[in-house]
């Protein structure tokens, strides 16, 4: 299948044969030996456990492929640029990578906002924006024939846990916590859209900057409204203070969150201050006493490489370098754009070695996952309660 048209590559007036062998020619990125890929992330600032994993993880299945010669003999090299999630910087670092770098893809990429604002830039180079770490519907909607996730978008999410706490938990006043953002929103018109499916008005609201680190406030509004459950739109920090306030202020209900809250930095939290949350996810994370032994043998290699065990990102960052890695194996050789989103949208029915839900794309599908899972913290852990769902 055709995915894209090479426009701005040529001058007018230039016949059929030449743009036909304009659309054959190496790529941006590929050399002889070599294919470059960038990724635009935290390494640095308040998200940077899933920048510093999802570089480590990719970087893992990279470094393996290049030790067994690499794809079509060449080499991956992957170039990683600190945003500190911020916009401003991503912008900046993203230019570096399309025009000085001039990398083949940008591939795990972190943040909403970020993505939105550098995805232009990519596309007027013809360049793919590969599964980043963000589960916001702009990552495929609209659809374009540059865009590809890996995960189920947080929308998916929000509405199944939504749907979670009213029909499994039998809860009745559904209430939400969320960032006054982009990523925020998703979660807002998420669960707008379930509760009317349902027949249902959300009882109460409260919206946080950020980096909001008093949530006293908030949580009283919540508890003086009558909330039974309250579904978030947090990711790290946030997620954790408002477990923490809650607790402190003796108030038990269940809150829900999305991928962006599902890692092993939460559910290990001392005290128990995290424990019994829920978070809707695309995929597993593996304990290395839980897992098999290709996924074990990987956890081993990883600590001996980066001296600590793999967290959430890291794993997640190791399926996007194998999604990238297949899809370069069967582009072939003679790799052109083409050939490679081709390579992409032939993927199918793809289990990951952490025994996740199984994703597939497809000509006109971009998105791996339809379903979602709801796990819990359980005794500092993540525990799966559910098979893959959707709302």
């Amino acid at each position: 299948m055709k995915h894209l048209k090479f426009v701005g590559m040529l001058l007018g007036g230039v016949a059929a044969a030449g743009l036909a062998g304009a659309a054959h020619a190496s790529p941006q990125g590929v050399s002889k030996d070599e294919i470059v890929f960038g990724i635009n992330t935290a390494l640095s600032g308040p998200a940077s456990p899933w920048g510093v994993g999802s570089v480590e993880g990719i970087r893992m299945r990279f470094d393996e492929i290049n030790e067994a010669g690499g794809i079509h003999g060449r080499k991956l090299k992957l170039i990683a640029e600190d945003h500190q999630y911020q916009v401003p910087k991503a912008v900046q670092a993203a230019n570096k990578l399309i025009n000085r770098d001039k990398i083949f893809a940008m591939v795990g990429a972190l943040g909403t906002p970020m993505n939105n604002a550098v995805m232009p830039k990519l596309f007027e180079k013809n360049l793919p924006n590969l599964f980043p770490y963000t589960a916001a519907r702009s990552m495929v909607e609209p659809q374009h024939p540059l865009k590809f996730l890996a995960l189920s978008t947080y929308y998916d999410q929000n509405r199944i846990g939504t749907k979670y706490a009213v029909e499994t938990l039998g809860k009745k006043a559904i209430c939400r916590m969320t960032q006054d953002s982009d990523f925020g929103q998703e979660t807002v018109d998420a669960t707008d859209a379930q509760l009317k499916a349902m027949g249902m008005t959300l009882v109460a609201e409260t919206k946080h900057r950020p980096d909001e680190t008093d949530f006293v406030a908030s949580i009283a509004k919540l508890r003086g409204a009558g909330c039974d459950a309250v579904i978030m739109g947090t990711i790290l920090k946030d997620t954790i203070i408002i477990n923490a306030t809650a607790k402190k202020m003796g108030w038990n209900v269940p809150f829900i969150g999305n991928i962006a809250s599902y890692d092993q930095i939460i559910a290990a939290q001392k005290g128990g201050i995290t424990e019994g949350y829920y978070a809707v996810t695309t995929f597993n994370i593996a304990y290395e006493d839980q897992v098999t032994d290709t996924a074990k043998v990987w956890f081993h290699r990883y600590k001996d490489k980066y001296g600590k065990a793999p967290g959430s990102a890291a794993q997640n960052g190791y399926i996007t370098g194998d999604l990238v890695a297949i899809a370069l194996q069967r582009a072939g050789r003679d790799i052109t754009m083409e050939k490679f989103l081709d390579g992409i949208t032939s993927i199918e029915a793809y289990s990951d070695i952490f025994n996740g839900p199984v994703r597939s794309f497809g000509p006109g599908k971009h998105k791996a996952l339809e379903k979602s899972v709801v796990a819990q913290i359980q005794n500092g852990r993540w525990v799966p309660l559910t098979g893959a769902v959707q709302y």
